[in-house]
């Protein structure tokens, strides 16, 4: 027997109740997710960052003490550990210095915010945004005619990228691109001088490590990120005319580091009495590290910028060759990372808990060394800093910073 139409009628108005209603809930999720999420909060801060004022600011920091001198300089990753040092450099010796960074949380952003402060201190507006958001990028090229680029925003850590690949492609290769697209579209194109690593000399066996030796056996993705940031500066200098000097950093160390450095967090857990692990090779062979200290990186990277070539194109087409150069910046001495914890426990005044361990299979290498005799003759390169004499700078900064008490653990 048939059903009365009205039954039908109700059950039909009741199901486009339902639709609309849970429709109505997804899509309030939707817009709830959206506005809480770290990349739509970043996203709504940068469009407050636009109008008079703000461009003002940029401006301002991007002004020169001289005139006829006349060097602008934008540094991507402008909070972070190196790119704080050469800012800050940058703008003692009377450059326009704009800074740009997205303080991300790979690690503890209240340093990242005390870095920040310093710079404001030191007349360096730092613009927060990503390297990625090419609307913000190009803004920014529209307010300051940019004559260089220092670009040292990047996903840093090897450990890190088997948790989070993603970031490493996101920052380290979309990142670099954009950065470049920007740059190859400005008029005049800036010269450009950016942060490799070390680590793209991956399963090289060969000592020291010269600029002139196979890259092409990455042994992490990190590794592999910074080698193809190589191959795409290639790419760019070769279509598009622009000015671009890759520089090798060997692990850098000093005040106002990184936290996820094994200096920086060995101080840290021997401090607290934890125990420190130190890893070994094969027969107990020593794993070992070429440490830089952050003033020689600095200078390295000046050095680059003055002796880097003008770019050649002209709003994105080639007008002929431009300079394409990679250098090593290290120390030249590997120290056995058992010496580097010596020197801690000496420093600090306290012995550390140590157990050895066999190198995990997480990209790390067993040493690094490097070769600057290129860098020396061409930037005239030359580091001055001693492990011992920068470790005792560090820790003297790292007491003051976290205001522990000098010669006593912080248990």
């Amino acid at each position: 027997m048939d059903k009365p139409v009205y039954v039908h009628r109700v059950r039909y108005n009741f199901s486009i109740s339902k639709l609309v209603f849970w429709s109505l809930i997804f899509l309030g999720l939707i817009v709830l997710f959206f506005f809480r999420s770290p990349s739509s909060i970043s996203s709504s801060r940068r469009v407050l960052q636009s109008g008079p004022d703000w461009e003002k600011l940029v401006r301002k920091s991007a002004s020169t003490r001289s005139p006829s001198r006349g060097v602008r300089v934008l540094v991507t990753g402008a909070a972070g550990f190196v790119g704080t040092h050469v800012s800050i450099a940058l703008k003692r010796r009377g450059d326009g210095v704009v800074g740009i960074d997205n303080f991300n949380k790979y690690y503890d952003a209240s340093l990242k915010r005390a870095r920040q402060d310093l710079l404001k201190e030191s007349g360096v507006f730092v613009v927060e945004g990503d390297i990625n958001n090419a609307v913000l990028m190009g803004k920014l090229f529209e307010l300051v005619r940019f004559t260089h680029v220092m670009h040292l925003a990047a996903q840093a850590g090897v450990r890190y990228a088997m948790e989070n690949p993603s970031s490493y492609v996101h920052s380290n290769i979309a990142g670099l691109v954009n950065v470049f697209e920007v740059c190859k579209s400005a008029n005049p194109q800036p010269a450009i001088v950016w942060a490799s690593s070390s680590s793209v000399y991956g399963l090289n066996r060969k000592v020291p490590f010269s600029e002139k030796d196979r890259t092409d056996q990455p042994a992490s993705l990190y590794a592999a990120t910074k080698k193809a940031g190589e191959e795409i500066a290639h790419t760019y200098n070769h279509i598009y005319g622009l000015s671009i000097t890759g520089l090798r950093f060997f692990t850098v160390y000093g005040p106002w580091g990184r936290p996820d450095m094994a200096y920086f967090f060995f101080t840290k857990d021997i401090l607290k009495g934890k125990t420190i692990p130190i890893f070994e090779g094969p027969k107990h062979s020593s794993v070992a590290r070429d440490f830089t200290y952050i003033d020689d990186i600095v200078k390295g990277c000046l050095g680059a910028l003055d002796t880097a070539g003008k770019s050649t194109g002209t709003g994105g087409k080639k007008k002929g060759s431009a300079q394409l150069r990679v250098f090593n910046l290290g120390n030249t001495s590997p120290v056995p990372v058992s010496k580097l914890v010596n020197i801690l426990e000496k420093l600090l005044k306290v012995k550390a808990k140590k157990v050895k361990l066999p190198m995990p299979t997480n990209g790390d290498v067993l040493f690094t060394h490097a070769n600057i005799s290129l860098a020396k003759r061409e930037l005239g390169y030359k580091p001055t800093t001693d492990l011992q004499t920068g470790l005792k700078k560090f820790v003297s900064w790292y007491m003051d910073y976290y205001s522990l008490p000098r010669g006593k653990s912080a248990r």
